[in-house]
């Protein structure tokens, strides 16, 4: 088995050959540091708004290192963070706007694919949440029910029976589950790959292993020399801890993958899953899977949730007791799984606000812009907020402009060792409630209510 070495997606296309580096100081007109996704689809955006631009990536390792490249690739609608948080500002208007937008957005990236020939495996048959307790059931009625109260009907999501469930994937020990057709499966590595050829093919420039230690009005600093722009976007999202002044900011998440060798045909026969849903569980701490084009089960989940000080990993190394934990709910899921090879285990960080809900701003006064915050479910979203930053960026007034999560104030994370506490005393409780969930408990826990409160999740 691989452990690391950036992730599985980029071992089976390849690690890109490195793009040329910055080489002392020069000017443009837009800088982008990072080079994930946000970053990328900003680029994109900015490139077709004002083709005359001057833009500039800059990116600490290659184009796609970090969670871009690593994530579970889900390219689904859903929010990240609170509808009543984007509601205390935006009303149920603003709230209703950011789903229907994050519902064209899923079709916005898939188009995207077709018109620039990226093939990234891209099926979309939405995306199915089993519950394998009565307390998980109990916890995908209160979402549905919440969804109806903020008149997001069943068109964006709907219970199934757990006969309805295994027509579709047969999980062991389904008591029931909700579908929504807002989802779609794609290869991470393959996306943002192809992403990046298409803004170089408009003329943007991606410097690589090039990191950016600090960020200043006009001024970003790296490394290997100083790029003065009048806008400067940063896009790092769970990497923001890296750069001067942004310790607190956003907190790095850590989230981990498996990913198991081709299944026969019989595993198959006995799973079913022939239609490419994505798969999660309704567990607190829970799980998240895809079938691969090439017929693997990519399954991830929390490992240690957070590293001491806002560290980050090395090359995407995981641990060998969150490998053999990711393991055992494969195995719980999928017997049918128990003899067939682990291939690849990694791990990526993701950006947690203090609020847990995704931002996106852009100070005229500065000229210092931002997006990121996405909690895990990023893929989609870092589309519309690539298209809402460049809106900001060159003075548009748009639908995207007055989306509820634009310019959001959110304090910053406690200082050490209190968030480290926090986080891990959240994912502590977490994993205690599902514990005694499992054992029968017919409600949700209340311990997971607690574990929210700490963090104010």
């Amino acid at each position: 088995m691989i452990n690391g070495g950036v992730s599985f997606w980029w071992q089976q296309i390849g690690v890109p050959v490195p793009r040329e580096s910055l080489d002392g100081d020069l000017d443009c007109d837009v800088c982008i540091v990072g080079g994930g996704l946000t970053g990328l689809w900003t680029a994109y955006t900015l490139a077709e708004l004002d083709p005359t631009l001057d833009i500039v990536v800059l990116e600490a390792e290659f184009a796609g290192f970090g969670a871009s490249g690593r994530n579970g690739g889900w390219l689904s609608a859903e929010l990240s963070g609170s509808k009543r948080r984007y509601a205390a500002t935006h009303g149920r208007e603003g709230v209703t706007a950011l789903v229907h937008a994050m519902e064209q957005a899923v079709d916005d990236v898939i188009e995207v694919c077709r018109s620039e020939g990226i093939d990234a495996d891209v099926v979309k048959n939405g995306v199915l949440y089993v519950a394998r307790t009565p307390a998980q059931l109990v916890r995908l009625r209160e979402h549905l029910s919440d969804d109806d109260a903020w008149g997001i009907g069943v068109e964006h999501q709907q219970e199934l029976t757990a006969d309805e469930v295994d027509q579709r994937v047969r999980v062991e020990g389904t008591v029931g589950g909700t579908f929504s057709p807002h989802c779609a499966r794609v290869h991470p590595a393959k996306l943002v790959a192809g992403i990046a050829a298409a803004i170089e093919r408009r003329g943007v420039r991606i410097l690589e292993r090039t990191r950016v230690t600090r960020i200043d009005p006009g001024v970003v600093t790296t490394q290997r020399g100083t790029v003065r722009a009048p806008r400067i976007l940063r896009c790092l999202e769970g990497y923001t801890a890296s750069v001067a002044g942004q310790r607190r900011t956003w907190l790095p998440m850590n989230s981990a993958m498996i990913v198991t060798e081709p299944l026969p045909d019989r595993v198959w026969d006995d799973i079913g899953w022939t239609g490419s849903e994505l798969l999660g569980d309704s567990a607190n701490a829970y799980c998240y899977a895809q079938r691969t084009a090439d017929g693997r089960i990519a399954l991830g989940g929390r490992g240690i949730p957070y590293r001491f000080g806002s560290r980050t990993d090395t090359d995407g190394r995981t641990q060998d007791w969150t490998v053999a934990s990711l393991t055992a709910i494969l195995h719980d899921m999928f017997p049918a799984t128990r003899p067939s090879r682990i291939d690849h285990a990694w791990c990526g960080v993701l950006g947690v606000p203090r609020d847990w809900c995704a931002s996106v701003g852009f100070d005229t006064s500065t000229g210092l812009g931002w997006a990121g915050g996405y909690v895990g479910s990023g893929l989609t979203t870092t589309q519309l907020a690539g298209r809402t930053l460049a809106d900001l960026a060159t003075g548009r007034d748009t639908d995207l402009t007055h989306l509820p999560w634009v310019d959001r104030p959110v304090r910053p994370w406690e200082p050490e060792p209190l968030r480290w506490l926090g986080v891990r005393a959240m994912y502590g409780l977490y994993r205690e409630a599902d514990r005694r969930e499992g054992r029968g408990l017919t409600r949700p826990s209340r311990l997971a209510r607690i574990g929210n409160l700490l963090t104010g999740r």
